[in-house]
């Protein structure tokens, strides 16, 4: 630290050491204020101008500092001065003392944070570049937080001095003037009696709905700002309008309808979305398939001989179709028309914050909802146009079997298809950049997939990167490098199927031309209502995220919809405490809450209790006893962090646990709970059992053996 910051450090301690030494603050409080009364009044109206001076400098040093008593010294400059100078002289000292303890904090701190934080900075920066004089407004008008912290916040902050000046005094004017006029009310009062004057009344009335009339200016201020530019229709045609009919589509145009709204559902392809027609409903279909493959191979160990079957690929893959076909009355335009919902088919494209072209008729709505979904990710890997490739999207148009298939990925969907396919008759080559599969997932369930891919025949390579294809003389070939030896390796094959994630789908209706903001991971920005940068429209599902799941996007939709259609009256902020999710492999590996890494990442205290599935009862007797469940907990409570089951039905087993998490019920509420014998759920509970086993309190079991021997004597 430089000898002027040491300077400044020195002269701020000093200060504040000086007020709390000599006690200064007695003299900030109402008692001593309202005593001395009579002796400010006539120091003023004797010298107004040094009584004027004293005050602000008083108050410049009270904000500067963040001492405590700013609110009651705007109260005094009402008392004091009067309305019209008690606020001119707030005003500009509290703005002034703001920007020094701004100015103060960027001088002294703000090399010292980057130096540690200048990454998680970066993204801070790139926000107050954008929106920082809104956000400070924002703040200043409806305080979040003290302005104390604001002050010492934005100090860490790119944002210039001169705006920081303006858009505080700006902002904090409503307030001051709300404040300072209360102060004067209460400055004249001379008796118990003035307490119910219509202007003490009046004061306190409006400092009360201050905060309420704050937030309607504030929101009145951002709808000028996000909706410049677009004239707002006088009247619209429906409530609601839905754009997308996969899981976040199809409910939310269902509550829509279910509270009587009128509400439209625009989709451009198949109803269902990716979920019914290309995502979980056929990949589950094939994966019954390859574990009835699998466990007709597996038939000596259940007492039979000579099991044998011979897979027909073709009637695999057209059982897929027959599986969508039989689900896909569920989400039919038949059902959701039937239940008041107006279905149109074809490609939407956003014309205004209302309003949405579709095959040349344009539609007006007081709520639009985006439920775009997103697509296969498709690398740009030189030579990758040469080969036969396909997604989770278009592997489903197989109708002859691969010998060699290539899966590019080790994430959920990968093992998935990779073990299918597999267990099907196909030899299978996995391919994955990181040192383990499923890397979200921690390092034994991970472990226990390997193990399990590796046992049915899977050829898996880890750490290993696509680096080219190629074509040669008819064979199709994947150049890959691994990254532990540098060491180039030539994989061949004759399919190939990519499982790197997926892509939200932002462009091509209308986002760019809104103004709708992309986030760096190419989702859809929403606040934590869902809504866009438009308040009027929302998004949900994989178009936004956090998480690209069914079940999520179904969630999201509730409160999308719901905030769609009754804002301005109740919002509800999305909650995302308690998500489940199930990777349906064999074992399948399915999650709650934490994980332990993740745990370990936030720092987050924990207690791990495991229960190996392999002793369990039901297991055994099934041939299924591998496996675990594991909880993390509290330490010394039975409170649940997370939950990791790795197993058969590990899905349909983690239900108790989120169950649980979701009401805030500990292991010993499941350990007191029947469980049928012998099921698959009886491991819930003989994990909750473990940790009270662990628990147990060891010093009153050892009364409690006295007590017996006691007994026995």
């Amino acid at each position: 630290m430089n000898s002027r910051k040491l300077v400044l450090m020195g002269l701020i301690l000093a200060l504040l050491g000086s007020f709390f030494v000599f006690d200064l603050g007695q003299y900030l409080n109402l008692d001593t204020l309202k005593a001395q009364q009579a002796a400010l009044n006539a120091q003023v109206a004797s010298n107004p101008w040094q009584a004027a001076g004293l005050f602000a400098l008083a108050y410049v040093a009270v904000t500067a500092l963040s001492l405590p008593g700013a609110a009651l010294m705007t109260l005094l400059a009402g008392a004091l001065f009067g309305l019209l100078e008690g606020l001119v002289l707030v005003s500009f000292a509290s703005t002034m003392g703001a920007t020094l303890a701004m100015l103060s904090s960027r001088f002294l701190l703000r090399d010292w944070v980057r130096e540690r934080f200048g990454q998680r900075l970066a993204g801070i920066d790139a926000g107050v570049e954008r929106e920082g004089a809104y956000y400070l407004f924002a703040l200043r008008l409806v305080p979040v937080f003290p302005f104390f912290l604001i002050n010492l916040a934005m100090g860490l902050t790119r944002l210039p001095a001169r705006t920081y000046w303006w858009v505080s005094q700006l902002g904090m004017l409503p307030g001051t003037l709300v404040y300072v006029n209360a102060g004067r009310e209460l400055g004249q009062l001379e008796s118990l009696g003035g307490i119910l004057s219509p202007g003490l009344l009046g004061a306190f009335i409006l400092l009360g709905l201050f905060p309420l009339l704050a937030r309607k200016l504030l929101g009145l201020v951002q709808a000028r700002r996000v909706y410049a530019g677009w004239l707002k229709p006088d009247s619209f045609d429906r409530n609601l309008l839905v754009i997308g009919a996969g899981a976040g589509g199809l409910v939310s145009a269902y509550i829509a309808a279910a509270v009587k709204a009128k509400v439209s559902l625009i989709e451009k392809h198949q109803m269902g979305g990716d979920c019914l027609n290309t995502g979980c409903v056929p990949s589950k279909a094939l994966l019954r398939s390859a574990r009835l493959a699998h466990e007709l191979r597996q038939g000596e160990a259940l007492g039979f001989t000579g099991v044998r079957a011979t897979v027909d690929f073709p009637a695999v893959m057209q059982r897929i179709q027959r599986v969508i076909a039989d689900i896909a009355p569920h989400d039919s335009v038949e059902r959701y028309s039937g239940l008041g919902v107006e279905v149109i088919q074809g490609e939407a494209r956003l014309t205004s914050p209302w309003t949405v072209e579709v095959g040349g008729q344009t539609l007006s709505s007081r709520s639009i909802i985006i439920a775009a979904g997103a697509r296969p990710l498709v690398p740009k890997i030189p030579g990758i146009e040469l080969v036969q490739g396909y997604t989770s999207d278009t592997i489903w148009n197989l109708r002859e079997q691969p010998r060699w298939l290539l899966v590019l990925g080790g994430g959920p969907i990968g093992c998935e298809l990779a073990q299918a396919f597999q267990r099907l008759g196909s030899q299978v080559i996995q391919v994955e950049l990181a040192e383990r599969l499923l890397p979200r997932e921690d390092a034994d369930a991970s472990e226990l997939v390997l193990a399990s891919l590796q046992a049915d025949g899977v050829d898996v390579r880890l750490q290993h990167r696509a680096e080219r294809f190629e074509l040669v003389d008819g064979e199709q070939r994947m150049i890959a490098r691994r990254l532990d030896t540098g060491e180039e390796v030539t994989i061949a094959f004759d399919c190939l199927l990519l499982a790197l994630g997926r892509v939200a789908n932002v462009s091509g209706y209308g986002v760019e031309e809104l103004g709708l903001v992309v986030r760096p991971n190419g989702t859809l920005e929403t606040d934590e209502y869902l809504a866009t940068r438009l308040p009027n429209i929302y998004a949900v599902g994989d178009v936004t995220g956090p998480y690209q799941f069914t079940h999520v996007a179904a969630h999201q939709a509730w409160y999308a919809a719901v905030n769609a259609l009754f804002s301005g009256f109740r919002r509800f902020k999305a909650d995302y405490r308690v998500i489940p999710y199930c990777t349906f492999t064999d074992p399948e590996v399915a999650r709650v809450g934490l994980s332990e890494g993740e745990a370990r990442a936030q720092n987050i205290a924990y207690e791990v209790t495991r229960y190996g599935i392999d002793d369990l009862d039901r297991a055994i007797a099934d041939e299924a006893a591998h496996g675990y469940v594991k909880v993390l907990t509290e330490p010394g409570k039975d409170r649940i962090l997370g939950v990791c089951i790795a197993g058969e039905h590990a899905g349909e087993l983690l239900a108790e646990y989120v169950l649980a998490m979701k009401h805030n019920l500990g292991l010993n509420k499941i350990l007191g709970t029947i469980h049928s014998y012998p099921t698959m759920a009886e491991a819930n509970k003989f994990a909750a059992g473990e940790w009270k086993r662990a628990h147990a309190p060891q010093g009153l079991l050892r009364w409690v053996e006295r007590f017996h021997a006691w007994r026995r004597s």
